[in-house]
């Protein structure tokens, strides 16, 4: 665990701080009540509401690897163990990582509850972004709008680019479109050095700047208009503190792999169950018009293929080939030095990386300017093309 006092004051802004400090330093007093801060609240029984009527702030949990995950289990349970909020869980049934900020539209989405204990918890058989929307709906819970949101902990980094396609950090962000603060937290995950206990360590470091966000919500001095999102080192005991960041330009590389037929399950029980394609859109076409039939010839061109399975003796009738292929992330060098207050640089140098992410894309101004002169080019350059015919 980090010392407080190693904990710089210009890492976070001052007032985040402030309560990140206060809290820190309870903890280590054991709780004892003469190490408070003045303002800070006595923890209240979950089951019954403060002297004023009021309850406990409601914290929302989810995450993009699957209710079952290691990173969300051990949030869940310090939470539930810190008692100083009501913690509600909706979150995917299986591992929706790598999923962006997809949501399901058109299709039924079930929702299951879930045994966590000391939470009230669903499984959702949707996206990240999916779970946050339905928890903050109405329909699925009593409430419509927690105190805060937190999406993790994440198995795997997300810095630089990774936050467009992070499931996680989508979670987050349909909270923040909903109006609800909210944190994403990930555990920056090495295959052959992170291990499962990794998980509880990265809650502990994070639990003073949890309670400090929950506290400042409720005193509306809670930096607004962005989430958090939150990076933790692959050795969180280990971390050198709590820095402020910026959005780096860091990526995987992507590495696309061909993938035989033979090997590809799906394709070998479709080619057991049918002979060909051929045969199968045969059958299909079989009532069907002449107009129809030159439609799905038409629409057959456009199918990319691996295997012949044109039906024989169809004179004239195109081979379709299908092709299969599998995505991999590869981890590369940097291309160009990053600032040392971007999230990459910050954790690879062994910071909690802390990067305020908007909803705002308005880009930079010289961007916006060379946008405008090209849109004016091209405008200019078509009112003179018909000048030019006569």
């Amino acid at each position: 665990m980090t010392d407080p006092d190693s904990t710089k004051s210009d890492l976070l802004p001052p007032n985040l701080d402030a309560n990140l400090q206060s809290v820190l330093i309870a903890r280590m007093a054991g709780g004892d009540a003469d190490s408070k801060p003045v303002d800070e609240e006595e923890p209240q029984n979950p089951d019954e509401p403060a002297a004023d009527g009021s309850r406990k702030p409601v914290v929302l949990v989810t995450n993009a690897d699957g209710i079952g995950s290691h990173g969300l289990t051990f949030l869940v349970e310090a939470l539930v163990r810190e008692e100083q909020c009501d913690v509600q869980v909706c979150a995917p049934d299986s591992d929706k990582s790598v999923s962006g900020h997809s949501i399901t539209l058109h299709q039924t989405v079930s929702a299951t509850s879930a045994d966590l204990k000391g939470a009230t918890a669903f499984e959702v058989s949707g996206s990240a972004a999916d779970c946050v929307s339905l928890a903050l709906s109405g329909s699925l819970f009593s409430w419509s709008k927690p105190t805060l949101v937190i999406s993790g902990v994440n198995k795997g980094s997300n810095c630089g680019h990774n936050i467009f396609y992070s499931g996680a950090v989508a979670g987050a962000r349909e909270a923040l479109m909903c109006g609800v603060p909210s944190l994403v937290i990930s555990l920056n995950w090495k295959k052959e050095k992170s291990q499962e206990s990794d998980f509880k360590d990265a809650v502990d470091v994070c639990l003073p700047l949890i309670n400090a966000a929950i506290r400042d919500i409720g005193k509306g001095i809670f930096p607004s208009n962005c989430l958090l999102n939150v990076e933790i080192p692959t050795a969180p005991c280990a971390n050198q503190g709590f820095k402020l960041t910026r959005q780096s330009l860091w990526r995987y590389a992507s590495n696309w792999q061909a993938v035989s037929a033979s090997r590809h399950p799906t394709a070998g029980q479709f080619m057991s169950m049918h002979q060909s394609l051929g045969i199968q859109l045969a059958q299909l076409g079989r009532d069907a018009s002449a107009a129809g039939a030159a439609r799905r010839v038409g629409a057959q061109k456009k199918i990319v293929e691996i295997e012949s399975v044109a039906e024989a003796g169809k004179p004239g009738q195109r081979e379709a080939v299908k092709k299969y292929f599998r995505l991999e992330f590869l981890e590369k060098e940097q291309e160009t030095e990053d600032e040392e207050d971007s999230d990459f640089r910050a954790l690879a140098n062994g910071f909690i990386a802390v990067t305020p992410l908007y909803l705002d894309l308005q880009v930079e101004p010289e961007i916006q300017a060379s946008a405008s002169d090209w849109l004016a080019a091209v405008i200019k350059g078509a009112e003179q093309a018909p000048e030019a015919d006569v």
